[in-house]
């Protein structure tokens, strides 16, 4: 049975999160207090920790810190949830190695519940897949084009992808997106679906239908997660269809680097 730690002094969504690990199946840990929470890390050694940011005693930087130089816990995976998407804070968490970061009013329980089973699934099945099935495909020099209006989505995206060294660009507008694709010619677009103004479906028709543009590999990645939409996204042309709530940072890095590696054969 996985372990999971929750460190959080939010009384309500607290309790909401341990109530929903536990029925999942996971033995699960609730701390209130960051020191608490440390040295249950020690102690319990988690499979996988949910840390908040604001915490009494010890908050989730000094956690994050003094974690990284034991160690005997080092290595556990942590997903942040705090009650901030400030680039600066995003920047500051990635450097310590999280796994993924969820702001608290822009998710709900399941949604963490989805990243949760990912990370496990992660752990269990994609080691093997870092080694055979993902290619050693550079991006340095590579033109990346994001098409996304949720902005914290955007900065968080944007700062995992300046290590590879590639050239990243962004838009939330789809007419804006359609020009930047016509004059620049982007090695590999990331688009969402729900958009203001023309959504990501008819981007993909405009793109597809275009003989300058049509040879572009296109990953839609989207909140709608139903099979029709995934059936729709796949028969219009796309290479890959992503669903935002149960992908992490690392798994959207290695789709870019298999979409690429598969569109130069």
């Amino acid at each position: 049975m996985k372990k999971i730690l929750i460190i959080e002094d939010d009384v309500f969504l607290g309790d909401v999160l341990l109530q929903k690990m536990t029925k999942e199946g996971y033995e699960t840990e609730l701390a209130r207090d960051g020191k608490e929470g440390f040295e249950k890390i020690k102690t319990m050694k988690p499979d996988l920790v949910l840390l908040d940011i604001v915490l009494p005693n010890m908050n989730g930087y000094e956690i994050l810190e003094a974690k990284q130089i034991d160690k005997n816990i080092s290595s556990i995976p942590v997903i942040v949830i705090s009650n901030s998407g400030q680039p600066v804070e995003i920047n500051r968490v990635l450097e310590f190695g999280v796994k993924d970061y969820l702001v608290k009013a822009q998710f709900d329980p399941q949604e963490v519940l989805e990243k949760v089973k990912n990370q496990f699934l992660s752990e269990a099945e994609k080691k093997p897949k870092e080694t055979s099935d993902v290619p050693s495909v550079s991006l340095e020099g590579k033109k990346i084009l994001w098409v996304e209006d949720d902005k914290f989505l955007n900065d968080i995206i944007a700062r995992k992808l300046a290590s590879t060294k590639c050239i990243f660009s962004h838009t939330a507008d789809g007419e804006e997106a359609l020009q930047m694709i016509a004059n620049d010619k982007p090695d590999i677009i990331l688009l969402d679906i729900i958009l203001s103004g023309i959504d990501g479906y008819e981007i993909l028709r405009r793109i597809k239908s275009d003989s300058k543009m049509k040879d572009i590999p296109v990953i839609l990645l989207s909140n709608l997660g139903q099979p029709s939409d995934t059936e729709k996204g796949k028969s219009m042309g796309a290479a890959r269809f992503l669903v935002k709530a149960t992908v992490t940072l690392d798994e959207i890095l290695d789709e870019i680097k298999q979409v690429l590696a598969e569109s130069k054969k």
